[in-house]
Parts: structure tokens; C-alpha cells; sequence
């Protein structure tokens, strides 16, 4: 198998495993038989198990990172992007593969790597709302900053809160209820004359 794709699927089962056991509980034998290599070809591409984990932690905080990216970019419509944003969290949470655990619920936090990766997230996506937010309103560079980490702030808890006790909510009505709380929010901040 090629270098590349023997990598993906590495990768997608040591996701498997970490998701399941957490990353404590999850040894390099268990990835190694999910991917049915040898432990000395799962070491020729990963020298240790956090590093395995820090690959898989990058590639879900890059994910999360170009999914908000490109809601706020899919519209100049405040409204719609706040719902697009909004949906980009409920859609990377609610997916299927659980890569989410990794970024928000890991069991590794103390580990300044996983710590700074795991941040990343609600700094890198709260900069993109933050821009917005500036341009819009013609508020300061921190009360933007503010406002856009409480944003996702909102996104992250709330979505994670809907994954595991959903009570029968399906996820566009959770997007739809909150965002339009998010929406009646931030439209109270009024748009700068050139918006």
C-alpha cells in the first residue's frame, strides 16, 4: 500500500480506537490490529502515540477550523451566516465518526500540545467571526473578540449538550433554535454606515 494511503488508514483506525477507549485506555496493539499491520509498520509512520493522536487532533481542529471558514464566507447575509456557522459545529459534533471527542471531550488536556490544538479551535474560528464583526459594527478589536468567542462558545456547548441529551430534537430544528438565539443577540449590535 502506498505511504499516503497506508497513513489514512492509520489514521482512521487509531480514530476509531481513541474514540472508543479515550487515549489513556487505548494502546498502539489495539490501532495496529484495528488497521491489520504489524506494531513496527504502525511505528514506521507515527513514533509514538501521542504523536498519532496529535496527527488525529490536528486533522479535527483543521476540519472544524475550514468548516467555519466556509460558512462565513458562503454568504453575506449576517443571519444566514450565523445559521451556516452555527450548523458547521451541529454537523461536525453530530457526525458519525465521533472525532469530536478528540478536540472537546479528549482526556489528554494536561498535555500542553493537546492543550494549544484543542484552543486553537475556539481562537482560529473566533478570529474569522471577530473580523466580521469588526468590519460590521465598527466595534473594537476586543469587544469583537468578545463577542465572537462567546459565539462559539455557544456553538461548542450547545451542540455538544444536543449530541449526548438531544431529548428528541432533531439537529436543523437545535441549528434553528440556536442560532436565532444567537442571531437576536448579535443583530442588537448596530452595522457601521457602510453595512
Amino acid at each position: 500500500m502506498p505511504r499516503r494511503e497506508r497513513r489514512a488508514q492509520l489514521l482512521e483506525s487509531a480514530l476509531e480506537v481513541f474514540v472508543a477507549q479515550g487515549y489513556h485506555a487505548a494502546a498502539m496493539d489495539d490501532i495496529a490490529e484495528r488497521a491489520g499491520v504489524s506494531k513496527p509498520v504502525l511505528y514506521q509512520h507515527f513514533p509514538g502515540k501521542l504523536d498519532l493522536y496529535l496527527a488525529l487532533l490536528d486533522a479535527s481542529c483543521d476540519a472544524i477550523i475550514d468548516n467555519c471558514r466556509k460558512a462565513l464566507e458562503s454568504t453575506p447575509d449576517n443571519k444566514q451566516r450565523v445559521a451556516a456557522t452555527m450548523e458547521a459545529f451541529y454537523d461536525y459534533i453530530g457526525s458519525n465518526d465521533g472525532a469530536f471527542r478528540l478536540v472537546f471531550e479528549s482526556d489528554l488536556t494536561n498535555e500542553p500540545a493537546v492543550r494549544n490544538a484543542v484552543d486553537r479551535v475556539t481562537s482560529d474560528c473566533a478570529a474569522l467571526i471577530t473580523e466580521v464583526i469588526h468590519e460590521d459594527t465598527g466595534l473594537t478589536d476586543e469587544a469583537s473578540r468578545l463577542l465572537a468567542v462567546s459565539l462559539v462558545g455557544m456553538a461548542q456547548v450547545s451542540a455538544r449538550f444536543w449530541v449526548t441529551d438531544a431529548g428528541g430534537i432533531s439537529r436543523p430544528d437545535a441549528v434553528a433554535l440556536v442560532s436565532g438565539l444567537a442571531w437576536r443577540g448579535i443583530r442588537g449590535y448596530p452595522l457601521t454606515d457602510d453595512h
